[in-house]
């Protein structure tokens, strides 16, 4: 495990942004939203239980993902980044209290998705989608928010 980055001297920001698979799915335009959290914070990336659904996400969305997953979970992989990072903040964006858990037992700050969106001025796509209607949809929805 190890944050995956060309040149660690050129990232000066003040924060490590570690963002759950649901937090980054809920983005509206996970892209710009990365784009944008470079701009001020010296890591940014996306952890979940499932390191293949990471990739997947990573190659759909064109997002720059700098934590170099293993077959790991969300723990191990934020316990790593916490240590070999050397900004001063570190903060995890999740979507559960599951993820806040995880954030707080590994020294992260916790932060749900809607106030880093509200914070940041990133746009949150629609929550209930289409495809997450029903009674199907929601147990769908839930076990996702479980794994990420």
């Amino acid at each position: 495990m190890g944050i995956d980055v060309d040149d660690p001297d050129d990232r000066t920001g003040e924060v490590t942004l570690v963002l759950s698979l649901g937090a980054a799915r809920r983005l509206d335009d996970p892209e710009a939203a990365f784009a944008d959290a470079r701009e001020w914070s010296r890591h940014v990336g996306i952890v979940a239980n499932d390191a293949d659904a990471v990739e997947r996400f990573v190659g759909e969305t064109g997002v720059e993902n700098d934590y170099a997953l293993r077959n790991w979970d969300k723990w191990g992989t934020l316990g790593d980044v916490h240590e070999e990072s050397d900004a001063p903040r570190a903060v995890f964006v999740g979507t559960s209290a599951a993820n806040r858990r995880v954030a707080t037992h590994v020294g992260f700050e916790y932060v749900p998705i809607d106030e880093a969106a509200a914070k940041a001025d990133w746009v949150l796509s629609e929550s209930e989608r289409s495809s997450d209607r029903g009674v199907v949809g929601r147990l769908w929805r839930a076990v996702r928010e479980r794994l990420d």
